[in-house]
């Protein structure tokens, strides 16, 4: 059965729909999702994962059904988004997984508020966008001329290169309408703050235990951005999963829910301990 997405309004009056699974007496964990997508991007991984784990599917201001605030669409304002988000559901500290730019998002959350980050995954994460050519290429041939309502070829075409040919279509099109809700200004302020984001200088203050997952047939981020961050995070590893792209939870659903798990319990034995007889 597919979950039914909630909304949660926030201070600034923001409404971020989302969706809930698990055992609320698990573990939380907030999935954030990557540029121009929504909690969906999710959608195949949620069914595999285990009640321990209490997810929680974040659609980001701008996107999908989310309010689109005139301003607001910096690395830190969506940070803060989350913040406001764990606040309204009585969330102390959570593990943060980010896919792709979304990853930004988290490890912001790392550096500026560890008490609240019990742990990070960063999937796909790079380490600045504004070094690789190809995301530079589309700003100044297509984002920053993009005008509402936008072109669906387009859109399509982008989704497209963000996954492989192994994930189902009918979830491409699920993700392609969802890109499609997002408006041409949204599209614009969105990558300005993300290619504005470089945070490779603060990455030594992230003391959460740190999750890298990545596809070595990713096509955005190499391998030396992971690295990277594994020589820069104290307490990181790195998962490459072979013959995978840019999103592995979209192409990969089940071994990432179980990487995710296994990391999710492992993070929540260190920080607990095991139980003792009495």
């Amino acid at each position: 059965m597919e979950p039914r997405a909630k909304t949660v309004e926030l201070r600034d009056q923001v409404k971020l729909p989302y969706v809930e699974k698990g055992d609320p007496s698990g573990v939380p964990v907030i999935l954030l999702h990557g540029y121009a997508d929504s909690w969906r991007s999710f959608q195949l991984v949620l069914p595999y994962l285990p009640e321990s784990v209490h997810a929680f599917a974040l659609t980001q201001r701008g996107h999908g059904d989310a309010s689109r605030p005139a301003s607001g669409y910096g690395t830190r304002d969506f940070a803060a988004d989350v913040l406001a988000f764990m606040d309204a559901l009585y969330l102390t500290v959570a593990v943060i997984v980010g896919g792709s730019s979304g990853g930004l998002v988290a490890r912001r959350l790392g550096i500026d508020r560890p008490e609240r980050t019990s742990g990070i995954v960063l999937v796909g994460t790079p380490l600045t966008l504004r070094d690789k050519p190809g995301v530079v290429a589309l700003w100044d041939s297509t984002i920053s001329r993009l005008t509402d309502p936008v072109d669906p070829g387009f859109v399509r075409e982008f989704v497209n290169s963000t996954v492989s040919q192994r994930v189902p279509q009918p979830f491409i099109e699920t993700l392609v309408g969802e890109s499609l809700k997002v408006p041409a200004r949204v599209w614009k302020a969105t990558l300005q703050g993300l290619m504005e984001d470089d945070a490779s200088e603060e990455l030594n203050k992230i003391r959460a235990r740190t999750l890298l997952i990545w596809g070595d047939q990713d096509s955005v981020v190499p391998r030396s951005d992971q690295e990277a961050y594994a020589a820069a995070i104290q307490d990181s590893r790195l998962l490459v999963y072979r013959g995978i792209g840019h999103a592995p939870y979209c192409e990969e659903p089940v071994r990432f829910a179980t990487d995710l798990a296994g990391f999710v319990e492992r993070l929540a034995h260190r920080q607990f301990g095991p139980q003792r007889a009495a």
